[in-house]
């Protein structure tokens, strides 16, 4: 039921218990974005395969939900929004227990590719459902709790996929999604109501087979650049090519064919354009900070998992507070204000973060992260609102579908750019440092020197190229957070490309329709 609807026919029966079903699903879905992360050497080990091999565990869900994102907005027009979500459900769960059960890495690779397939669905719909369920006044509100979970759900993952993997089993990190499931199902299936189906629009596979083409070519080429060395590959070339002729193509397909995939009325969008311009920048700085603390935190640190997950945990308690605390203001406040707020307080953070040294305490990633957390959850909330503020309803389930295809593809790009500047920062670095590393240094010719880095020692050597590492490597951190840093602060002037609806009455049908 539309908000428009809902003016008509009244309040949405079971609203509460919708929306805790839904978002069951939801953060089932987003904690496995990341909790199988840190259980891929447990599972390498398990399951006796080398470590490009296992990457192909996280490769395969990518693929397979970036392709399959795009299909949700036309499979809910055709069958129907609950039967979509049901069985988005029910075959996410039932793959999970499936790569809980694998023995073999073309076994997991297989059942991963169907969580991929089946998860897709469920931010896009989630998200459709709560804007339809809620009156237009209170769509902020609703966003601050899908965004909860969109959120959370990433930054809670490492920690939890570590706790289970260290104390129980990798397998856990998927037999957990088996209970939050079953509820989701049981949930979704008692108190969603079904949408009316539409059939007459026929489904564009000419459309369809270009954007998969376009996008699981640049997925492949994210996930694999760093491993294959980039354009000094001749697959990374080919796939390079594949991406730009499959969005090429599909671009122009889109805007000459009678019924597009795609339909292009969506970028007619102001506020949807925009939205989608900051929701992809704003998930290369969630993505790539996720992707870059743990491995800075253990490698360089000496940090155990759990108290990296530990430590990790502000920056979603920050996102949740910020985001209860956004919800009420939006449309008591001007949107885009609430945005230049999140996105300089992120600015700050990333900031605070290219201030890290290897001899601090656990203190200052405690505060960045928590800024960072505020920031991010008083962006996240707005935008999402703002990007669906003037769209029709009826087209608002292929807009979420497109929405979170972009975000994903963001986090991607972020988290491939990072790391690919960390490995080749690293070297650099490294060099730059060797260089003074003789015995000709006068500060390395120091007696209390040399007891740790004695020169003329094949063991004092070692240990100093490791300290070099160290360093090298955290100068090459230092250079990721000041880059993301640049990307945020250039953001907020866009912020003028957004419109604030001047009507007051958001839930009305004429806000509705505006």
């Amino acid at each position: 039921m539309t908000a428009v609807a809902e003016a008509h026919h009244g309040p949405v029966a079971n609203r509460g218990l919708i929306t805790v079903s839904i978002m069951l699903a939801t953060i089932m879905q987003a904690l496995d974005t990341t909790i199988a992360n840190v259980a891929l050497p447990h599972m390498q080990g398990s399951l006796a395969t080398a470590q490009d091999q296992i990457t192909w565990v996280l490769t395969s869900y990518i693929v397979a939900a970036a392709i399959a994102t795009p299909l949700t907005g036309w499979l809910t027009g055709r069958f129907g929004r609950k039967r979509m979500f049901l069985l988005a459900v029910a075959g996410f769960t039932a793959a999970s227990a499936l790569c809980g059960v694998a023995e073999t890495l073309g076994q997991i690779v297989l059942y991963r590719l169907l969580q991929g397939l089946f998860g897709a669905a469920l931010v896009p719909l989630s998200q459709a459902v709560l804007l339809d369920i809620n009156p237009r006044e209170k769509h902020g509100q609703a966003m601050a709790i899908w965004g909860a979970g969109i959120m959370v759900g990433p930054i809670l993952g490492p920690t939890l996929g570590g706790w289970l993997t260290e104390d129980y089993n990798w397998r856990w990190v998927f037999y957990i999604n088996l209970p939050i499931g079953a509820l989701a199902f049981l949930g979704i299936s008692i108190f969603v109501t079904e949408t009316v189906k539409d059939r007459a629009r026929p489904f564009d596979v000419f459309g369809f087979a270009m954007l998969s083409l376009g996008v699981g070519a640049l997925q492949l080429l994210l996930d694999r650049g760093e491993l294959k060395d980039w354009l000094g590959s001749t697959e990374i070339r080919i796939e390079l090519a594949l991406a730009a002729i499959g969005f090429w193509v599909f671009l122009v397909h889109m805007m000459t064919a009678a019924h597009p995939f795609v339909s292009p009325a969506l970028f007619k969008d102001r506020n949807f354009v925009a939205g989608l311009i900051f929701i992809f920048i704003v998930s290369i700085i969630l993505y790539a900070t996720l992707a870059l603390l743990p491995p800075l935190m253990q490698g360089l640190m000496n940090y155990p998992v759990v108290t990296t997950g530990a430590l990790l945990a502000p920056r979603g308690i920050g996102t949740m507070v910020a985001m209860l605390v956004v919800g009420p203001l939006i449309g008591k406040i001007d949107i885009r204000l609430i945005l230049a707020v999140g996105l300089g307080l992120t600015a700050f953070s990333l900031w605070q973060m290219s201030q890290y040294s290897l001899q601090m305490d656990s203190e200052p990633i405690i505060v960045a992260g928590a800024v960072q957390g505020v920031g991010l959850g008083f962006t996240f909330v707005p935008l999402s609102t703002v990007a669906f503020a003037t769209l029709a309803p009826l087209i608002r389930t292929e807009a979420a579908a497109v929405f979170s295809l972009v975000r994903n593809m963001g986090g991607s790009i972020g988290i491939s750019v990072v790391e690919t500047m960390l490995d080749r920062s690293t070297q650099v670095n490294h060099a730059d440092l060797a260089v003074n590393a003789s015995p000709f240094n006068w500060a390395l010719a120091a007696p209390d020197v040399q007891r740790y880095w004695d020169l003329h020692t094949t063991a004092g050597m070692a240990a100093l190229n490791a300290e070099i590492n160290r360093q090298a490597a955290m100068i090459a951190y230092l250079n990721d957070f000041r880059l993301m840093m640049v990307i945020t602060i250039v953001a907020i002037p866009l912020l003028v490309l957004l419109h604030v609806p001047k009507s007051a009455a958001r839930g009305s049908a004429a806000a509705a329709m505006e």
